[in-house]
């Protein structure tokens, strides 16, 4: 599977910059990794989501084998984990691929 190029609006999240990041607003962030198919597959979905969504959402990713306190903190067992972020808190959690509708839709309830 060709890797896309990453939307230029998604944010890298590290252990340095992820509480910054999700503090504020609404922020749609993808647990992922390079060896996991349906990460791959759901790449084009997240960058149409930080692209479409810019105004309401920030859309971050953080790859699950270089930020592993992360994701023990967040107990993120299964990839892709999508968790929704509102003003630093955790509103909602998807595991498993979903439709581009499904997020933009979970992402506009939080307004």
């Amino acid at each position: 599977m060709e890797e896309l190029p990453e939307s230029k609006k998604i944010v890298t999240l590290t252990s340095t910059n992820f509480d910054n990041q999700v503090k504020n607003g609404i922020v749609l962030v993808d647990f992922w990794a390079s060896w996991c198919m349906p990460c791959k597959m759901l790449a084009p979905v997240i960058n149409e989501i930080a692209e479409e969504a810019s105004d309401i959402a920030k859309v971050c990713k953080l790859n699950v084998d270089e930020q592993r306190d992360i994701v023990a903190k967040y107990s993120v067992r299964g990839i892709p984990t999508l968790i929704l972020f509102k003003n630093g808190k955790e509103v909602k959690r998807f595991v498993g691929v979903k439709t581009k509708g499904f997020y933009l839709k979970q992402i506009q309830e939080q307004q």
